[in-house]
């Protein structure tokens, strides 16, 4: 019954996130607020909802583990699997803004939380520095994208009740889903004797990245793969700053030494990715299936652990 019931979690996560960024992006466009603006904000919170859901509950709740080793497992798996298949599906340019900044930020951000993490715990104060680090981080987004702004096209939108409707059914989903996600991935856990920090890594990391995943294979598909490395960087930036600096400023996680670990795996992937970008400003299928083999390692490293 549990994994019945963790299954419908996931089912309320992925639909939940998917009406957030629709009636999200529908309500900015009727704002007219720029399309970029909608991508590198509106897009990735929204792709990261299930993981905002899932880890805040869990620090809500006293589940430290999977607070903390559901947002590494998210960002390995973005990284890697996310951007991976797309680049094994087609190979795309780098975006020159996403290399030169949000790329070394990324490592950046990666590094400050394993600094964080080292003394045991992740404090209050440390999450509010996190999420202050994320109003920067938006708001020299937003100020280059209005600097940029470029015409809009017509695209046809729904209209702004639909798009109201969507957002409050959306994030209704997606609170109910993580609610469930985490009661039963707690409860298998338990019963399986498996460590709730293994689970957040695996079932539910992979479970509340879906939306990244769906979003980022839907672009490739209309020939826009190099959206992929941009949504996947982007949410794994949001989830660092915004998600666990908000757990940690609602009630401090305490840090286990697997935690660490997989952080410092996260680091050296994140460096990885930012070198494969980097070659030629491009990724290839390549380097893509090389990123998708690193994932399967990975995972039976966590197995035999």
């Amino acid at each position: 019954m549990e994994y019945i019931l963790l299954m419908i979690g996931f089912i309320f996560l992925i639909k939940g996130a998917d009406l957030f960024v629709e009636g999200s992006c529908n309500l900015a466009r009727f704002l007219k607020v720029p399309s970029v603006i909608i991508g590198l904000t509106i897009v990735a919170m929204g792709t990261s909802a299930p993981e905002a859901s899932v880890s805040i509950r869990a620090a809500f709740t006293g589940n430290n583990e999977i607070a903390l080793s559901n947002i590494i497992g998210s960002n390995i798996f973005n990284g890697l699997i996310v951007v991976g298949i797309c680049a094994f599906l087609a190979s795309f340019k780098t975006d020159r803004t996403i290399l030169k900044k949000d790329l070394p930020f990324n490592i950046i951000v990666t590094f400050i939380l394993l600094i964080m993490l080292f003394d045991g715990k992740l404090s209050r104060l440390e999450g509010i520095f996190l999420i202050l680090l994320m109003i920067i981080y938006l708001g020299r987004m937003i100020y280059e994208a209005i600097c940029h702004q470029q015409n809009e096209d017509n695209t046809k939108t729904r209209s702004l009740l639909t798009s109201i409707l969507f957002i409050v059914l959306g994030l209704a989903f997606v609170i109910l889903g993580g609610q469930q996600v985490v009661d039963q991935a707690c409860i298998i856990a338990r019963n399986l004797g498996v460590s709730e920090n293994f689970i957040g890594l695996t079932i539910v990391a992979i479970g509340t990245s879906l939306p990244e995943l769906v979003t980022s294979i839907v672009a490739t598909k209309k020939g826009e793969s190099g959206l992929a490395l941009g949504n996947a960087i982007g949410s794994n930036i949001f989830n660092i700053l915004f998600i666990l600096g908000c757990s940690a400023t609602l009630s401090p996680l305490t840090v286990i030494n697997e935690s660490i670990i997989d952080c410092i795996i996260l680091l050296v992937s994140s460096i990885l990715l930012y070198l494969f970008a980097k070659t030629n400003k491009s990724m290839n299928r390549k380097e893509g299936l090389l990123c998708i083999l690193l994932y399967i390692i990975y995972t039976a490293y966590l197995f035999i652990r």
